[in-house]
């Protein structure tokens, strides 16, 4: 029994080079299997041994947060004077 998809993904088949969308719950082949690298998208091996007393899986970030940038003083702007313009009348 192959492993199923907790999530939908999308994946070029690699021979065909075809987009396919697989949903979640589906098993999908070997070689497409071997394609779908985040482990986020596959549902836990073993739902059976996975009890209350057990830790929960540790869940690998998708995109690394970017770093806290050192806040600024606000500073405000300068205001400038406006000014209007009149087209001119043609005559």
């Amino acid at each position: 029994m192959g492993r199923r998809l907790a999530a939908a993904v999308h994946v070029q088949h690699p021979q065909t080079n075809e987009w396919l969308i697989l949903q979640p719950g589906e098993e999908p082949d070997e070689d497409l299997a071997a394609i779908i690298t985040n482990p986020s998208a596959w549902e836990p091996d073993d739902e059976e041994d996975a009890g209350e007393d057990s830790p929960a899986p540790e869940t690998v970030p998708l995109v690394k947060p970017a770093p806290e940038a050192e806040p600024t003083p606000a500073q405000e702007p300068e205001a400038k004077p406006r000014s209007r313009t009149r087209k001119q009348a043609d005559a």
